[in-house]
This record gives C-alpha cells, structure tokens and sequence, in this order.
C-alpha cells in the first residue's frame, strides 16, 4: 500500500525525461511564438526547433540537479502571498 506514494515521492513525474511543470511551460511559451514567428514574420522553423532542444536540454539538466522542481514551484506560487500583520514587526507573518 505505501509502494506508490513512496514511489511518488522518489520520483516526480516527467516529461521527455525532464520535471513536468517547466517542460509545459516552455511548450506552452514557444509554440505560440513559433505560429506567431511563421505567420507574421515568416521566420524559418528550424529556428524554433534549435531553441526548444537548447531549452529542453537545459531544463533536463535542471531536473537532474533539482528532481522536484515542479513541487517548488508551485509551492513557491502559494506561499508567496502579501500578508497583513497584527503586530509592528519586519518581514511576513503567516498568522491571521
């Protein structure tokens, strides 16, 4: 019964062997600006073929390093909240 939350937590899942969430963000960034680079300006798409492998590299490098990349993200995107303070101190204060 602990098998998969243990395998879970050793290892994230991936995409093309690299942390999903920067994966699908740099997907989701330079698709569109590949449409948009062949439409408008007519640029070749081997172009964005070579910046998508160099940032896929680089991202699977990371990965390697940091397996839980994702999870820090969004971590950091729920955590990162402008707090009111009770009391006169410095810095944030998570009470309410």
């Amino acid at each position: 019964m602990r098998e998969p939350i243990l395998k879970a937590v050793a290892n994230p899942p991936k995409i093309l062997w690299g942390p999903y969430l920067p994966v699908l963000l740099n997907l989701g960034l330079q698709f569109p600006m590949m449409f948009a680079g062949l439409g408008m300006f007519e640029i070749n798409p081997l172009f964005f073929v070579a910046t998508i492998g160099l940032a896929h590299t680089g991202i699977v490098l990371w990965g390697a390093k940091e397996p839980h990349i994702s999870n820090m993200i969004q971590a950091f995107g729920t955590t990162f909240r402008v707090t009111n303070n009770l009391y006169k101190e410095k810095g944030n204060k998570f009470a309410p």
